[in-house]
């Protein structure tokens, strides 16, 4: 395990300076950063100036190697929008996409591991059919529009729920569940798969002739052995839900990172921008470092 943490964290260097690359270059694909910040009527030595004062007249492997050196101390310099330092401001937003990626993930596991393991244990009936189908459903339907049927339906038409905004633990159910559906349809899918695939196999067949009861078959034996998947399916999801919850928070007005993004983008605030990209993909990291030593723990027999 020591030897394949070092490994883990050796091959963590390459790919962070290919995303800050990736991070530096979104400032020339949204086109002349000094073009944004200026008025058009700008003259020449104001460019100029400008151009000097943000070292962009250096040459382009200059401009990076400084931008990688501060990227590193959590610089990104400051937003013109609000004038204030661009990680700063980004941290100030992750507590609430934090809330609303563990509230979906929460509901998303609660609901879709009894449903998988249910749905396995009676294949291929009425109850299967069921499950199968609402999580292909569950899967189709997407967040925005989702979202819109709970907020005039819950929120709007009976008022059980607020509308939009965060606050209090009504807040976040409405979200939570609209994130989680597609996660929670994706996680019964797996887990009714791998649970059947476990349940035919031959220690189980052992267990059933030892006399062991079915409830300890299925949960102490099979699902501990079908949770692999699972747990590769929640690390990839979770990061979406750290990373990619832009439109359910547009939706709902959620103040979290994916929110501040879209507003980023349209004001070509590009210090924002490399500040939250920058954030999500040091959080897909170490989640997914996490999910490996998951895997150790759950199945010792699992080498690396």
């Amino acid at each position: 395990m020591k030897r394949f943490l070092i490994q883990r964290l050796l091959q963590i260097i390459p790919v962070l300076i290919i995303m800050t690359f990736i991070v530096f270059s979104l400032v020339y694909v949204a086109g002349d950063p000094v073009a944004l910040m200026l008025p058009e009527e700008a003259s020449a030595e104001d460019v100029a100036r400008v151009q000097e004062s943000l070292g962009l007249n250096e040459p382009f492997y200059v401009q990076y190697g400084t931008f990688l050196i501060n990227a590193l101390q959590g610089d990104f310099g400051v937003s013109y929008r609000y004038n204030q330092d661009a990680m700063s401001i980004v941290l100030e937003r992750l507590p609430a996409t934090f809330e609303l990626a563990i509230a979906s993930m929460f509901f998303a596991t609660l609901i879709a591991i009894p449903m998988g393991i249910w749905s396995a244990t009676r294949r291929n009936t009425f109850i299967d059919l069921f499950i199968t189908g609402s999580s292909v459903l569950g899967k189709a339907m997407p967040n925005f529009w989702l979202g819109i049927m709970f907020i005039l339906i819950l929120a709007v038409n009976t008022q059980i729920f607020p509308v939009s905004g965060r606050g209090t633990v009504m807040h976040v159910v409405l979200p939570a569940i609209t994130l989680g559906t597609a996660v929670a349809a994706e996680m019964t899918r797996l887990t009714r798969s791998n649970m059947i695939e476990i349940l035919h196999q031959d220690f189980v067949r052992t267990a059933k002739a030892k006399g062991v009861s079915n409830g300890i078959v299925t949960y102490k034996h099979s699902f501990r052995n079908a949770l692999i998947p699972v747990i590769t399916i929640m690390a990839l999801q979770t990061s979406t839900l750290v990373g990619g919850a832009i439109v359910t928070e547009q939706v709902f007005a959620w103040p979290g990172i994916g929110q501040l993004l879209v507003q980023a983008v349209n004001a070509r605030d590009m210090a924002i921008v490399q500040a939250a990209v920058f954030l999500i993909a040091i959080l897909v990291i170490v989640i997914n470092l996490i999910a490996d030593i998951l895997y150790r723990l759950l199945d010792p027999r699992i080498k690396y």
